[in-house]
């Protein structure tokens, strides 16, 4: 039996049901294997994850984003590379840090956030999933872009048909077709947005990508579109999933769910240690430029490497007891958790570190916050088991909490 029959396959309910013993085995057994539905090499440790990403040497492409993303969000900044790319992430990154994010976007991460839970804090119950965290990232990026709220709907729809298409690992047409069809939808809704804010430009965000200027470069519209359609998938999928995780994992662990609500500066910490034990992307895609060498055997140039965060972020040889939840532990820096110097994977790191890593730190402060103020004495419904689904991107498909309700 070669290496590989010793572990579940990433696309057999076995696998979905208990990812985290497959990564174990996995880790063990089969560290780099050949997976032949996927046509890719599956990456699964640490060391080897981590020198992907860094990819010092210039190994790993991102080409792979041609047949993986292009459909469904047109041509986007992660497939870019040298130049073309360092000048592309110049004209958005500004917009994601510091000042800007600070003074501008602040307070609507804040409204947005209030609004949801003015809707249930009376009513001593909610699901934190349907009724805060599927909401709220998508919320605060179509008020970030200066776009209608009312169209909410729609942006959940498109953004659950990309998710699904990234993850459809087993080839499914009809998500395929339905992931494809996106890309003409949103195009169809979002050109005549862009073209009427380069005419009438606001304070918002769209008119800042529409305006930025690098070295005489600026978007074009198509590039704005690709970058906001990116936006809202990305923006909204991860945030939704880490929100719901991280409720999920402080339930589980009173003790330190009262050490974060007595003290709100730990919630980085447990945004931090959730990203390692829980990561909302649980697989990246890379390709190999040449043949490369990794601590585990040799990739061929020219392949698909998927790696599996979910398994790197849980290795032994580098986390101190990884299958626990730990918010103190000592083998992770939540001070740098948000950078491109991270200790854990799920950001990814290196030149394509993610842009949004500081706005979903803000929204993820913000929105424990107000979640915690709002139900002091938040417990699991009865009878809840808070189950994790999904492949690709994964986190709790449902969070029932009970709680007081607030004084009218």
């Amino acid at each position: 039996m070669s290496a590989a029959q010793q572990v579940p396959d990433i696309l057999s309910p076995e696998f979905a049901a208990r990812p985290y013993d497959a990564y174990r085995a996995m880790r063990e057994h089969a560290p780099l294997f050949w997976h032949e539905a996927t046509q890719s090499w599956i990456v699964s440790r640490y060391e080897d994850v981590e020198r992907v990403f860094k990819d010092r040497k210039g190994e790993f492409t991102t080409d792979n984003y041609e047949w993986q993303l292009e459909p469904v969000h047109g041509k986007t900044i992660l497939q870019l590379s040298g130049r073309e790319h360092a000048v592309r992430r110049a004209l958005v990154a500004p917009a994601f840090r510091g000042s800007e994010l600070q003074d501008k976007f602040t307070p609507v991460i804040e409204r947005n956030s209030r609004e949801l839970i003015d809707a249930f804090r009376h009513t001593g119950s909610a699901d934190l999933v349907t009724d805060y965290a599927t909401r709220f990232p998508v919320n605060v990026i179509a008020d970030m872009l200066g776009l209608d709220k009312a169209d909410h709907p729609r942006f959940h729809r498109w953004y659950t048909a990309v998710i699904a298409f990234l993850g459809n690992l087993s080839g499914d047409a009809d998500v395929a077709a339905a992931g494809e069809r996106t890309r003409v939808e949103f195009a169809e809704y979002m050109l005549p947005i862009i073209q009427k804010r380069r005419e009438e430009p606001g304070d918002d965000l769209l008119s800042v990508l529409c305006a930025a200027e690098v070295d005489g470069v600026r978007m074009s519209d198509e590039d704005i579109k690709a970058f906001c359609s990116l936006l809202l998938a990305a923006g909204g999928e991860t945030t939704d999933k880490a929100i719901a995780s991280i409720f999920t994992n402080l339930l589980q662990n009173p003790e330190q769910l009262a050490a974060v609500r007595e003290d709100r500066s730990l919630i980085p910490r447990a945004f931090a240690e959730t990203l390692r034990y829980t990561p909302p992307v649980h697989m990246i895609m890379r390709q190999s430029a040449g043949e490369v060498a990794l601590s585990t055997g040799s990739i061929p140039a020219g392949a698909t490497v998927t790696c599996l965060i979910g398994a790197a972020n849980r290795d032994e040889e580098r986390y101190r007891d990884p299958e626990r939840f730990d918010i103190f532990r000592d083998d992770l820096t939540a001070t740098n958790a948000f950078t491109a110097a991270a200790d854990h994977l799920s950001f990814a790191l290196g030149r394509h570190f993610c842009v949004g890593a500081l706005l979903a730190k803000a929204e993820v402060e913000i929105g424990i916050d107000h979640l915690l103020d709002a139900m002091p004495d938040v417990r699991l419904a009865e009878g809840a088991e808070p189950a994790e689904q999904g492949i690709f991107t994964r986190g709790p498909q449902a969070l029932p909490v009970r709680f007081t309700p607030a004084a009218a």
